[in-house]
């Protein structure tokens, strides 16, 4: 088991990895929309949001050596679902066929207040 961290990627704010290496998966943390180079949120709104939590993603993969055509299973957390339609807007920009598996939910409430979380699983395969 490899820990992979980058400063391209928001740090941890708990006991938690940005991602683990297993084998030959890589599993992400959920990332909500910081920007690392501010430590903030993002300006804006759902479409913002799920586009840093996805570069955020992008930039914890890139340091495992992967890329987001890499990705096997997404998983993403909405505190909206009625954000749905602007979520897969964003999503298509980083993602082609075949598209990863996915799961989307809605939940009560993410981190720091945020409106999207997103984790993904990886495969160097």
């Amino acid at each position: 088991m490899q820990a992979i961290n980058t400063k391209q990627a928001p740090a941890a704010i708990g006991p938690y990895s940005q991602a683990i290496r297993v084998g030959n998966l890589v599993y992400t943390s959920g990332q909500i929309p910081i920007d690392p180079a501010t430590g903030a949120f993002v300006e804006g709104g759902i479409k913002e949001q799920a586009r840093q939590s996805l570069t955020n993603v992008k930039a914890i993969l890139e340091e495992a050596g992967l890329s987001m055509s890499d990705v096997v299973k997404t998983t993403v957390f909405l505190a909206d679902m009625n954000d749905f339609a602007d979520l897969n807007a964003v999503y298509a920009e980083f993602f082609t066929a075949p598209y990863p598996a996915r799961s989307a939910v809605a939940v009560k409430t993410l981190p720091k207040g945020a409106l999207v979380e997103i984790e993904v699983i990886a495969s160097t395969n």
